[in-house]
Formats: structure tokens, C-alpha cells, sequence
């Protein structure tokens, strides 16, 4: 059978709240059904809805968790844990900014903090094997990224070596997502070290080409740093294990670009938008998808500047539905085939 991609999916992220039908998992994901969702991708930070370290534990609380969602028509997709990946790697200039996705205990204490964060991220990885999930999705965290722009002139090796202690703090996680038979998709992000196609080809030779480095494919991301998002899933689709349908549009003037002038989010020449209000190309995303037969979920993220975030949720699962292609089992033209053997063959060319 043809692989055909599912969904569609909701990330809960940015709509957990705590009002109903947001803070719980079961009126959550009974309003996520509702709107036609298939599936939806848990944050495991946020207490609300998940119980990470009850999820690395328990079998039967993850089978309590899969019953509530199906009772709601819904799938978990993946478990995520970017603000999680993110304190694995956090360059000091950001420590102030991230504490705040810690524990309190083990805030301003950059050491302390880390050491959570992996264990979180095993927790991760037991968790999703408990729930039945092969792919979890992620960020890599960042310890060059304070030094993007090449002035003043980055001394030779520094970039290097902050990849390579990357890779250091991260293998030992995906050795354990392997042992677990789990994905990490990470979101391709700026802000981590990790935000585009080089950065991470970077990433995996420093992890020797990881089975389970992975990525959580976010066109949304790329448009904004003008790349050609298109030609990244022909040259990265063998590593696509998630996918996030995100919208977003760039529209440069005589005042800003790419870096977008430290405006807030309405005022930026870069913005993402719900879907079909920005500038993505979601038909040639979808049928590129289609094309190298990806099956995983596609999961709407809305992170919208002007759309209120219910009517993007909306509007998001018919638009992804609309877009999902069935792949098809057999060629357009077949009703005009005909049997062949060598000989035939041979005749056509005019080969005695």
C-alpha cells in the first residue's frame, strides 16, 4: 500500500490555558476532535495535560492517557519536549531567559539545570515508548548562537567546538532514544544552533550520523530566513520524521529584513500567520512530502500575530485535510498497457 501521510494533527502548546475546554487533557482534546483533528501533539512540560515523570514509569497511566484520547476521536502524534532540549544546551547570555522553563529548584544553577534537562529527556523517550510512539520532537538548545553574525570575527574553532560539545551532551540522550526505538525530530530553529540545513549537517557529523537525529520539518522557520524550503526536502526528506504545517510571510521594506529591526511580532518584515494567510507553499509542500512517501503526522503549530487562535484552529484542520494527499497505488495511464516480454522490447527499437 502507498504511504500517505496522516492528520490532521494539533500541537496543544499554545492553546493550553486555564479555562475550560483548555486545561485538561480531556476537554482539550474533546474540543480538538470536535474541530476534525485526528491527533495531538503533547507538550510534556505542561502539567495540565501530562505527567511526564508518571509517563516514564507507568504503563497504566499511559494507557489512561491513549483511552482519553481516543474516547475524543484523537491519537497522540508525538510528545514534545523543546523547552526541554532547549536547557540542554544553554549559552549564558540566555541563562536569565531560560530559567524559567526549569523548576525552580534547579534555577540559577546552570549545571543543575542541565542535568534536569536530560533526565527529562530520557523520561521523554521511556514515555513515548510507553505510549507506543516512534518519533518525539525537540529542540537542540544553543551554544553558539550568540555568535551568528561573523562580527566581531568568531576566532577559528569556535564554531567547531561549540558543535562538537553539542554533540557531546546529546549522544548519550540518542543512544537512549535508540535503545527506546524513538525518533528525535528536532525543530529547526533560529535561536538553537541547530536552524537550518548546514547547521544541522554540522549537528550530525558531530554525532557520527545518529540513526535516531532526526527533524521536525517547519517551513515556516525557513521562509523567514529566505531559504528555499522546497529544495530542503529533497536534499533532507530521508531524516523528515515530523512535520509542523506552520504559516508565515516576509515582506522586506526600506526599514527592515530578515532580522526584522527588533520589532514586536505585528510590526516584523517576518511573521508567522495561520495557515493560508501567509506566504507558504503548502500544495508544493505536501505533494514534495507525498513524493518521498512520508507517513508520519502533519500537525498544525499556530503562532499567529493577528488571527485569534481559535478561529486558526479552526480553519487549520480542513485546510491540512484538504492538502493530504492519498497516494496512488498505480500509474494514470495503466488502462493503455499492454504485456511485454524482451523480445517485444527489442522489436520496438528495431534491435534484430
Amino acid at each position: 500500500m502507498a504511504n500517505t501521510m496522516k492528520g490532521p494533527g494539533i500541537f496543544l502548546a499554545q492553546f493550553l490555558g486555564d479555562e475550560a475546554p483548555f486545561n485538561s487533557l480531556e476537554s482539550i482534546t474533546k474540543w480538538a476532535g470536535d474541530l476534525g483533528y485526528k491527533g495531538v501533539q503533547i507538550p510534556v512540560w505542561d502539567a495540565r495535560v501530562f505527567d511526564l515523570e508518571k509517563a516514564a514509569s507507568s504503563q497504566t497511566y499511559c494507557d489512561e492517557i491513549k483511552g482519553i484520547c481516543a474516547d475524543n476521536g484523537v491519537q497522540i502524534t508525538e510528545l514534545a519536549s523543546h523547552l526541554i532540549g532547549q536547557l540542554v544546551a544553554v549559552h549564558p547570555a540566555y541563562d536569565t531567559a531560560f530559567d524559567g522553563f526549569a523548576p525552580e529548584a534547579v534555577r540559577n544553577n546552570p549545571k543543575a539545570r542541565q542535568e534536569w534537562a536530560v533526565a527529562q529527556m530520557i523520561n521523554t523517550a521511556k514515555a513515548s515508548r510507553n505510549l507506543g510512539l516512534d518519533v518525539s520532537v525537540s529542540f537542540t538548545g544553543s551554544l553558539a548562537f550568540p555568535y551568528l553574525y561573523p562580527w566581531p570575527q568568531r576566532p577559528d574553532g569556535l564554531v567547531e567546538e561549540a558543535f562538537a560539545e553539542l554533540a557531546r551532551r546529546w549522544k548519550p540522550i540518542l543512544d537512549t532514544y535508540e535503545d527506546h526505538g524513538v525518533d528525535v525530530a528536532y525543530e529547526i530553529h533560529p535561536g538553537e544552533d541547530v536552524f537550518d540545513g548546514a547547521t544541522f549537517e554540522m549537528f550530525l557529523d558531530a554525532l557520527g550520523g545518529h540513526n535516531r537525529c532526526m527533524i521536525n520539518y517547519d517551513p515556516s522557520h525557513f521562509l523567514l530566513q529566505q531559504m528555499d524550503y522546497l529544495a530542503f526536502i529533497d536534499i533532507y526528506h530521508e531524516r523528515i520524521s515530523a512535520y509542523h504545517v506552520k504559516d508565515a510571510e516576509f515582506n522586506p521594506d526600506g526599514r527592515q529584513g530578515v532580522y526584522s529591526g527588533y520589532q514586536p511580532w505585528l510590526n516584523r518584515a517576518g511573521r508567522f500567520r495561520s495557515l493560508g494567510d501567509g506566504q507558504v507553499d503548502f500544495s508544493g509542500i505536501f505533494s514534495k512530502l507525498a513524493t518521498y512517501g512520508y507517513d508520519g503526522w502533519a500537525v498544525l503549530e499556530w503562532e499567529c500575530c493577528l488571527k485569534h487562535p481559535e478561529d486558526g484552529a479552526r480553519e487549520g484542520a480542513p485546510f491540512i485535510a484538504d492538502h493530504i494527499i492519498r497516494r496512488t497505488e498505480r500509474a494514470f495511464d495503466d488502462f493503455a498497457g499492454g504485456e511485454t516480454d524482451k523480445s517485444a522490447l527489442r522489436k520496438m527499437m528495431g534491435i534484430e
